[in-house]
């Protein structure tokens, strides 16, 4: 059985936390923030948990992480 590989564009956008949960960099905070309230702006700051149940479609992309 050859290796799996892992998803090349997940790898750039989730990072497994020690316990093994993935987390990501939410969307939205590049460009155009000037009509956004500033509690929307700050929320997008902060990283975010990938929810359970979409866990197990990421364990077939990142095969690899812990």
């Amino acid at each position: 059985m050859p290796k799996m590989k892992t998803h090349t564009g997940a790898k750039k956008r989730f990072r497994a936390t020690g316990t093994g949960k993935l987390k990501y960099k939410k969307s939205g905070n590049r460009h155009l923030l000037t009509g956004n309230p500033g509690g929307t702006t700050r929320k997008l700051r902060k990283s975010q948990i990938v929810d359970g149940t979409d866990m197990k479609r990421m364990a077939k992309f990142m095969p690899y992480a812990k």
